[in-house]
């Protein structure tokens, strides 16, 4: 930020980093916003990172307030109460609901939003009945129709992002029942099956996705082994790996 120096050594992909020295910026009326605050309140996979524009700028909603424009932070210029930013952790925040809100339009669609949203339940940061008591506040706002298109379809049962966007697949293009997520399945004496990412206990198939952690030796054998037990046990098993695309209606590589 202009005027203020951190020692050499420290490193700028540190995406916490960037959000301290970006908030470093605000006078007293704005605040971090959108996916930094809450990668900043604890959320995991908000990385501050897209793989179509590299590096994010930290977004700042600073409403009126004039700053110096900087390829570093995106200017949020919607107006900011005093009732939605906190001091949270020693840097000026908006609070999770607005933050939230504001990654929901920043992303502009309803699957990422909803990943969004998920990851930020999977965080403990807040619960979506808190989330609907803000939508009700904040009406008349730009945005909200798809807020509450995401606030209808979140469950706070995903922990990972493909596992959400899985559930989608799974509900939204294939148009099938609406799945368990991250549930114990048990055998008829009471043995643990596994607790798949996805699971229809209709029509018994379990569903899940295996990103890099899988890749290990051991952690693959136990797998295998978790595959091996649903089928004996007649349930349908499918998996997609990560970067594969997947047709979830016939479990095929499209």
């Amino acid at each position: 930020s202009p005027g203020l120096y951190v020692p050499a050594d420290v490193s700028s992909e540190v995406v916490e980093q960037r959000i301290v020295e970006q908030e470093s910026r605000l006078a007293k009326t704005g605040a971090v916003s959108a996916w930094a605050a809450l990668r900043w309140r604890g959320a995991a996979y908000f990385e501050g990172r897209s793989l179509r524009d590299g590096t994010l700028p930290v977004p700042l909603a600073v409403g009126k307030e004039c700053l110096r424009p900087d390829p570093a932070f995106l200017r949020l210029r919607r107006t900011l109460p005093a009732s939605e930013f906190e001091i949270c952790r020693g840097l000026r925040c908006a609070t999770w609901e607005r933050a939230l809100f504001d990654e929901i339009i920043r992303l502009g669609s309803l699957r990422p939003a909803l990943v969004a949203m998920e990851m930020m339940l999977a965080a403990g940061i807040g619960t979506i009945a808190e989330f609907w008591d803000f939508l009700e506040l904040v009406r008349p706002r730009n945005g909200v129709v798809l807020a509450r298109e995401v606030a209808a379809l979140a469950r706070g049962a995903s922990r990972s992002p493909q596992e959400v966007w899985m559930w989608l697949c799974w509900c939204l293009d294939a148009g099938l029942p609406e799945p368990l997520s991250n549930v114990p399945v048990f055998d008829l004496e009471g043995n643990l099956l596994g607790i798949p990412d996805l699971f229809d206990p209709v029509a018994g198939v379990v569903g899940e996705y295996q990103g890099a952690i899988h890749r290990d030796q051991e952690r693959h054998r136990r797998d295998v082994e978790r595959a091996e037990r649903f089928r004996a046990h007649r349930l349908e098993y499918f998996e997609v790996v990560a970067g594969q695309p997947f047709d979830i209606r016939t479990a095929t590589r499209m």
